[in-house]
C-alpha cells in the first residue's frame, strides 16, 4: 500500500520530459525549413554572441549561424529569425558563465546544512556545496515551464530510482532523485536551454545527473529559489 502511495505521488509531478514543441502560430512546416532574410529585434546582439559582423543586417552567413544555434537548442521556429526567445537563450548563457565558480555568492543557498544540492532558478543553474565549500558544479539545468514551475524552498530528497520511467508519459528518467512529490533532478536528451522547460523536474545532463547520483543520498538537502525566466 505504502509502494502505491508513493507511486501515486511520483504520477502526479514526474513530468520532466516535454512533449514536442510546436512550431509558432501561422508557421507550416515548410516555413520553417527555409531560412529568413528579416533582421530581427535583437539582430546586433544575437550577431555579436555567435562572433559574426555586428551590422545589424540579415546575411545568408547570419542566418546560417541562427539557425544552427536554434536547431542545436530546440529552438522552434528555426528559421534564423534574431527574436526574443532565441535572444533570451544567448542572454542566459552569458549571465551564467558569468557566474564562474561563485554561484552562492549572494549566499541564497543555505550555507548551514553541510551537503546540499543549491538550484537557482533565474540563473537556471545548480550545484552542490558542503558548507561554504563548493563540491560539484555549477552546471545548467532545465526547470519547470510556466504553469509548471518547479517549486521554491527547502526539500529533502526522499526517493532514488536509477532507471526511472515516467508513469504519465512512459519515458525513462534516468537517475532521478525526488525532493517534492514528483518533482526531481534526472538526466534528459534535449539541450539545457531548449525552451520552454520542463514540467516541473531539474533536468540535467547525463554527466550532471550521475554526478549528483553519485554525490547526493537520500535524506540530503535541496534548495530551489528564484523565478524561471518566462514563469
Amino acid at each position: 500500500m505504502g509502494d502505491l502511495r508513493r507511486r501515486g505521488v511520483v504520477a502526479l509531478g514526474v513530468t520532466a520530459l516535454v512533449a514536442p514543441l510546436t512550431l509558432a502560430i501561422g508557421a507550416t512546416p515548410a516555413q520553417a525549413a527555409s531560412c529568413t532574410t528579416s533582421a530581427g529585434p535583437y539582430q546586433k546582439k544575437v550577431e555579436k554572441f555567435l562572433g559574426r559582423p555586428v551590422d545589424g543586417k540579415q546575411s545568408a552567413a547570419d542566418c546560417k549561424a541562427i539557425r544552427a544555434f536554434q536547431t542545436k537548442h530546440g529552438i522552434r521556429p528555426n528559421i534564423g529569425y534574431a527574436g526574443p526567445v532565441t535572444w533570451g537563450v544567448m542572454n542566459l548563457m552569458n549571465k551564467q558563465k558569468a557566474v564562474g565558480k561563485n554561484p552562492n555568492k549572494a549566499g541564497k543557498c543555505p550555507t548551514n546544512k553541510g551537503r546540499i544540492a543549491c538550484v537557482d532558478l533565474t540563473l537556471q543553474l545548480s550545484w552542490i556545496q558542503d558548507g561554504k565549500k563548493l563540491v560539484y558544479g555549477p552546471v545548467p539545468v532545465r526547470t519547470g515551464r510556466n504553469g509548471y514551475e518547479t517549486r521554491t524552498g527547502l526539500k529533502k530528497v526522499y526517493w532514488r530510482n536509477k532507471n526511472h520511467v515516467s508513469t504519465i508519459y512512459d519515458v525513462p528518467m534516468p537517475y532521478s532523485q525526488f525532493f517534492d512529490g514528483g518533482q526531481a533532478f534526472h538526466s534528459v536528451g534535449v539541450s539545457m536551454w531548449n525552451p520552454p522547460g520542463s514540467h516541473g523536474c531539474v533536468n540535467m545532463t547525463g554527466t550532471a545527473a550521475k554526478k549528483y547520483w553519485s554525490l547526493l543520498k537520500k535524506g540530503d538537502d535541496v534548495y530551489v529559489y528564484g523565478r524561471k525566466p518566462g514563469t
